[in-house]
């Protein structure tokens, strides 16, 4: 397995498809990545030579992937949370951040549903 920004990449897939596998690249950053790095998209990993897994190595480096990514993300929630803004709040609760409808569904967020004494249920 080809090893890049501390993750390796499945070796059987095109490289384009392998390079999603890093957090913080998707389809745009992968294409730009390959065309910056001079390399083909539909070439697989197994079949990359050094150099061109050098060019794609130096290429993801000049990008915030992986570890340093997800600390930006969380610092930026934490952030929020400490301003005390709208986002935050909702964050702090465990509800839904942008807007979704919370009377019905939400259960990503919410948790598993707790049942509420004297509530009917509708439909039984």
């Amino acid at each position: 397995m080809a090893r890049i920004a501390g993750v390796d990449i499945p070796t059987q897939k095109r490289v384009i498809i392998s390079l999603q596998y890093i957090y913080g690249i998707g389809a745009k950053q992968a294409k730009d990545i390959l065309a910056s790095a001079n390399v083909s998209e539909d070439i697989r990993v197994k079949d990359l030579t050094e150099e061109q897994l050098a060019a794609i190595r130096s290429e993801v480096a000049k990008r915030t992937t992986e570890g340093d990514l997800r600390r930006e993300r969380t610092l930026d929630i934490k952030r929020l949370m400490e301003i005390g803004s709208y986002r935050g709040i909702r964050h702090r609760k465990g509800l839904p951040v942008r807007g979704q409808n919370t009377r019905n569904n939400a259960r990503t967020r919410k948790g598993k549903a707790k049942p509420i004494a004297g509530k009917k249920q509708v439909g039984k």
